[in-house]
């Protein structure tokens, strides 16, 4: 059986400007919610919660790039876009060196605490972070996914369980592949001064 949302992307794809409306009213409350997430990834971060629901949500119609795979495929995909548009407006505010000193939290944090917004690690650098997640997704897209929607939309592994159809068990070792990957090209952007 196909899920509302699934159909409502079908239909909104097909061009039916009422699924594409109905289907924003039926995942605001989800979207928003991740947003909220996301946002207390970043201090000081200037684009409110409901702007980065409005303004992912206009990427992903405009580009129609729900694809075919339904409600997980959609989350994952809010969660790259809402990902896309924080470093957007990082590079648009003039940033300094690569990231311009945003503190978000650590990979390591995340995984003990998914809202915590501070850092016992340190600050990671979001666009060598950004750079890392490109290069993790064409080695691993499941990994990529996962480290989306735990870190960026700050989801628990039960709720990435959920979203992805996946065991925790599993969740768990895959977000250890992903922060060690993450982690190793981290320190080698450092060591290199990229």
């Amino acid at each position: 059986m196909v899920d509302e949302v699934t159909d409502l992307i079908g239909r909104a794809q097909s061009g039916d400007r009422a699924a594409a409306d109905r289907l924003f009213s039926v995942v605001y409350d989800e979207l928003r919610a991740l947003a909220g997430r996301q946002r207390q990834r970043f201090d000081g971060s200037d684009l409110g919660a409901t702007s980065l629901v409005h303004e992912s949500y206009l990427r992903l119609i405009r580009g129609m790039s729900l694809g075919t795979e339904g409600r997980v495929h959609f989350f994952a995909t809010a969660a790259r876009a809402m990902r896309q548009i924080a470093i957007d407006r990082l590079r648009a505010h003039g940033a300094e060196k690569r990231g311009g000193q945003v503190d978000i939290t650590s990979l390591d944090a995340a995984a003990e605490t998914p809202s915590a917004s501070d850092s016992e690690f340190g600050d990671i650098d979001l666009m060598a972070l950004d750079q890392a997640l490109a290069a993790l997704e064409s080695f691993d897209a499941r990994l990529a996914r996962l480290v989306e929607l735990r870190f960026f939309a700050g989801m628990s592994l039960e709720e990435a369980g959920e979203k992805l159809g996946m065991s925790e068990r599993t969740l768990k070792r895959d977000w250890r592949k992903a922060r060690a990957f993450l982690h190793a090209r981290l320190e080698g952007s450092d060591a290199d001064g990229t």
